[in-house]
């Protein structure tokens, strides 16, 4: 059989093996114009991938090959891993999360690989010779850059989105050109200095801001009389938990709600303040607090969360835990932050925990296997943070039930022993502390397929549902948590919590809200909504979904297969 047989025959059982994505396309598009021009769009880049199969010199088709395989790869496993498409707001997403990369290799090993067989079929149609037919070198090397271009300028009209079921390579490829294209009209945009000076009265002793991992608001005792203790419902002497109860976060990933909660901003502005608006290491300084990260996620010297190699210039003590089991990375943050608050220097302290991000069979230890039939654990121990999906989870009612009671058990060690040593004995006047979650969890409690609990495109309301406390003295509160407790319970979120640290620093509330919004003990509604879509851009404006707490799904009681008490 002639070559180019051969390689039109790798090609097209290449493009083949997408089929079930390509059908389910179809269908939802049904007989309209909007089918007939996913077709030609979709004939048009097969045939450009086709010519970058026969460009004339062997260098340049090798190397047209590596990146069109790459992005190939790139595309279909983070798809096939997910269930979901790989949109604009998705790529950015995990460009955001690539230091997860190792991880991901180690626990999503049998479903990432399952993208190379497929891709090799690609890299085999793109560089056996091109014998047989002959493109001349202009046209075979600018039909995949001409089909590159018409997608890009597609989905940059189309807000990111439309490219479901395309050819694989393009795709990845098209959003990173897009990615380029707005980064470099944002060049040149530099971040703003602190303008506001402290005006009021700060309190005394550090201000610390734990932002736990994936902890659902309704699994916690706090907000659910059958939920799993958190360490935070129990009276601590001297101290007040004033808890806001469940309060809706940024958004259902992590790097959005970080980068808010460090930048600050509202609804409509947060993306210009985390471009151009200081940080809050920035104002931190300024009111002259000390200021201090710590990292129990990320070793290294590993930046997370989008955080630049200039927001860590602003951090005097940046703090990883690379010697220290992943299990017991939250206890040694609870003896940190104390050590932290009993040394007399007033700082500004950033807490990322591990808290109960996947995996969570191995996030306890022995004796706090409470709740059960729970997963099997010793497999995944040195893993902080990739996803449930490995070679034995389907995603059945059954594995979730059992995900489930680990995610308990891990709640029981990494909330509530973490707090039992965190509070013991504190004095209050040392310290205020605020506590949240960087987003929910979606657990399948309502039984549905799937095997992501956040960070979806579509995403169930307990996502953006986190718990939201403070903790301060009972006798000299530094704001008037009570009176606000009678108003805001239930009905707050993440963006109240900017102005309140920098209220509590000493800044003027009534000059921060034009920017900053009102702060949580303010009387302004809050719409107790997250955004679905955090890194809108090309036009597109983020797309918001409400939090509404009754409406909440409860952990299911049948989980549990015998006695297991708290």
């Amino acid at each position: 059989m002639p070559v180019k047989w051969v390689k039109i025959g790798f090609l097209l059982a290449y493009l083949a093996c997408d089929h079930a994505a390509m059908a389910e396309r179809v269908a939802s598009l049904g007989l309209s114009a909007g089918l007939l021009l996913y077709i030609g769009l979709y004939a048009v880049l097969a045939l450009c991938l086709g010519a970058a199969a026969f460009i004339p010199r062997t260098g340049l088709r090798f190397a047209m090959a590596l990146v069109l395989v790459a992005a190939s790869i790139a595309l279909q496993s983070y798809e096939w891993a997910t269930r979901h498409v790989l949109d604009y707001n998705a790529f950015e997403t995990m460009l955001a999360s690539r230091g997860d990369t190792g991880d991901a290799l180690s626990q999503h090993g049998a479903v990432l690989w399952k993208s190379v067989p497929t891709a090799l079929l690609l890299l085999l149609g793109l560089i056996l010779p091109p014998r047989g037919w002959r493109l001349p070198g202009w046209a075979a090397v600018g039909a995949p850059l001409a089909g590159l271009g018409l997608l890009s300028v597609m989905l940059y009209i189309r807000g990111g989105e439309g490219a479901r079921a395309l050819p694989a390579p393009f795709v990845p490829l098209a959003h990173a050109s897009i990615l380029g294209a707005v980064s470099l009209t944002e060049a040149g945009q530099e971040r703003q200095p602190v303008t506001l000076q402290p005006t009021q009265p700060r309190g005394d002793g550090d201000i610390v801001i734990l932002v736990d991992e994936s902890v659902a608001a309704n699994y916690l005792d706090i907000n659910n009389a059958q939920g799993v203790r958190s360490g935070l419902k129990e009276a601590r002497p001297g101290l007040a938990i004033h808890n806001y109860g469940i309060a809706a976060s940024v958004t259902n990933c992590s790097p959005g709600s970080n980068k808010t909660l460090r930048f600050g901003g509202t609804r409509d502005n947060y993306r210009l303040a985390a471009r151009i608006w200081p940080s809050i290491w920035a104002y931190a300084r300024k009111a002259g607090y000390r200021t201090v990260y710590m990292d129990g996620q990320r070793t290294g010297g590993e930046l997370q969360n989008l955080a630049t190699p200039e927001e860590r210039a602003e951090i005097d003590d940046f703090i990883q835990l690379p010697d220290v089991p992943v299990r017991d990375r939250d206890m040694e943050l609870a003896r940190l932050v104390r050590a932290r608050i009993d040394n007399g220097v007033q700082e500004l302290i950033y807490v990322n925990k591990v808290g109960g991000h996947f995996p969570v069979a191995d996030k306890y230890p022995d004796s706090l296997m409470r709740y059960h039939p729970a997963l099997e654990r010793g497999a995944m121990a040195d893993i902080t943070d990739m996803g449930p999906v490995h070679a034995d989870f389907d995603g059945n009612a059954d594995y979730w039930r059992r995900y489930r009671n680990a995610y308990r058990n891990t709640m029981l060690w990494n909330t509530a022993a973490f707090f039992d040593r965190l509070l013991a004995g504190l004095d209050p006047s040392r310290a205020i502390i605020l506590y949240t979650s960087d987003h929910g969890q979606d657990l399948h409690e309502r039984g549905q397929e799937g095997k992501a609990t956040h960070c979806i495109n579509d995403p169930a309301p307990e996502e953006g549902a986190v718990p939201l406390a403070v903790i301060d003295s009972a006798e000299s509160p530094r704001l008037g948590w009570t009176e606000s407790m009678k108003r805001n319970r239930d009905g707050m979120s993440h963006f109240r919590l900017f102005p309140t640290i920098l209220t509590l620093m000493g800044y003027d509330s009534t000059a921060l809200k034009a920017n900053y919004g009102p702060t949580l003990i303010a009387t302004d509604p809050d719409p107790m909504t997250f955004t679905i879509n955090y890194f809108s851009a090309l036009g597109k404006e983020p797309t918001w979904r409400r939090v509404v707490p009754e409406n909440l799904l409860k952990p299911p009681i049948s989980d549990q297969g015998g006695p297991a008490t708290q």
